[in-house]
């Protein structure tokens, strides 16, 4: 499986794991073992999860917690006034905040590519405007970031 696939998995596994966390209050820790021995290259309720890269999944969920704050922060300039972080769903929630991880801190991953995949991730999730609310955000959120890229 190419690179690109398996970090696209890990992505999608950061993203429930984070939903995960944050609906159970499960510990970092118990969250990352079990996603690793359970989910990720596992089949899951009939569903087959592809395989990931482990080391990427771990980058992001633990990068995401340990930058929460500044991440949270991040992201609530970025929404609309009036819809603090808070206010948006788990799962967009999770999706907002592994992207904005990525983009403080994966240097080595274009910005391009972090709004096409966490676009995409929730595509996987919402039909609606949640898709461009999420690359909206994220694009806006880059632009302070990393203004070389564009």
């Amino acid at each position: 499986m190419a690179r690109g696939e398996l970090r696209s998995a890990a992505r999608l596994g950061a993203v429930q794991a984070l939903y995960q966390m944050d609906i159970a209050a499960k510990d970092l820790g118990d969250v990352i073992a079990e996603f690793e021995a359970h989910w990720l290259g596992r089949t899951v309720e009939d569903v087959e999860m592809k395989p990931a890269e482990s080391a990427f999944f771990r980058a992001i969920v633990e990068g995401v917690v340990g930058d929460q704050v500044i991440v949270d922060r991040q992201i609530d300039e970025t929404l609309s006034a009036g819809w603090p972080l808070v206010r948006i769903e788990a799962v967009l929630r999770a999706i907002l905040r592994a992207g904005c991880f990525e983009l403080k801190r994966r240097k080595d991953v274009p910005v391009k590519v972090v709004i096409r995949e966490y676009g995409d991730i929730a595509a996987a999730f919402y039909d609606g405007d949640e898709v461009g609310m999420v690359s909206a955000v994220l694009d806006r959120i880059a632009h302070r970031l990393r203004p070389d890229e564009f």
